[in-house]
């Protein structure tokens, strides 16, 4: 049994469903389980925690019996029985005849993973995680009970007439998922830095949206955020003129900054008209960062 947490999020105990490789960095995860019925999300760039378990144990360690102090309970536990706690974007969720939630996906991206799935040394414990996934691996997912939550960044003002994105694979599942949710006939432009032409994917859309991909290679940074591809494009891209643009910017924290000076200090675009979220940081693990603040 699950205990909640604060309104309007709580924790819902899912297991595996299904896995679907989408090219060389990413993988689809599919969940399912009963708890879900009570999950609610307007979709965009949802943002949840997921709790993994490490290798040889059944389901992820957090001590949900200790209530609101579930959080102390869990930074207190050994390292290697603690659960592996990383933030994710919903990509995508389905519902039964009821209207219920039955299912959602979640994207991982394979930090450190060859192209044969195979985790490397160097693979982060949620990548080999996500490799090595098979239908009933359990998990549990601290995720929103209502569908309104502060856990949705993108949020354009109603005079909103051209969206600007921005992401890496990180923030890959995030831009497709807004890119679904976007009025038929709204204006787009939309950059996303991928590590392999084999993750270029074809992304379902209502809007009126231009979209350009940038794929990294062998001559570039070898570490997402790090080559100038997209600010030099940003920076000569011609803007529809009398535009009300709102700007959505996520992925590494670094090129993240950077390209929010651009917009706001280059541009002139309204700060208040801009979301920046950065997803991770060059050289600091998620739990390093979330030390940080």
């Amino acid at each position: 049994m699950t205990t909640a947490v604060a309104a309007p999020f709580r924790f819902f105990a899912l297991q595996v469903a299904a896995t679907r490789r989408l090219g060389p960095s990413l993988v689809r995860v599919t969940f399912t389980g009963p708890e879900l019925r009570e999950f609610r999300s307007e979709g965009r760039d949802q943002s949840l925690s997921l709790f993994l378990p490490h290798p040889g144990q059944s389901e992820p360690a957090v001590p949900l019996e200790l209530g609101d102090q579930w959080w102390q309970g869990w930074r207190k536990l050994p390292d290697d029985v603690r659960a592996v706690m990383r933030s994710y974007t919903l990509r995508a969720l389905r519902t039964d005849a009821g209207g219920h939630t039955s299912a959602i996906d979640i994207d991982f991206v394979l930090h450190g993973v060859t192209g044969e799935g195979d985790p490397a040394a160097e693979a982060g414990p949620a990548s080999r995680w996500a490799a090595r996934a098979a239908a009933g691996d359990r998990v549990l997912l601290l995720g929103p009970a209502v569908a309104d939550n502060r856990a949705i960044r993108f949020r354009p003002p109603g005079d909103t007439d051209l969206v600007l994105l921005w992401a890496d694979e990180t923030a890959l599942p995030a831009t497709a998922a807004v890119l679904g949710t976007l009025p038929a006939g709204m204006r787009a432009r939309v950059w996303l830095e991928v590590p392999h032409s084999g993750d270029v994917q074809d992304l379902p859309t209502a809007a009126d949206a231009e979209i350009t991909w940038f794929v990294r290679d062998a001559t570039a940074a070898a570490e997402p955020g790090a080559s100038p591809m997209a600010l030099d494009s940003l920076r000569a891209a011609v803007l529809p003129p009398g535009a009300r643009p709102y700007v959505w910017i996520a992925g590494e924290a670094g090129c993240v900054k950077r390209l929010r000076r651009h917009v706001v200090s280059e541009r002139g675009i309204d700060r208040r008209r801009v979301t920046f979220v950065g997803y991770w940081r060059r050289g600091l693990t998620e739990e390093q960062l979330r030390e940080q603040g």
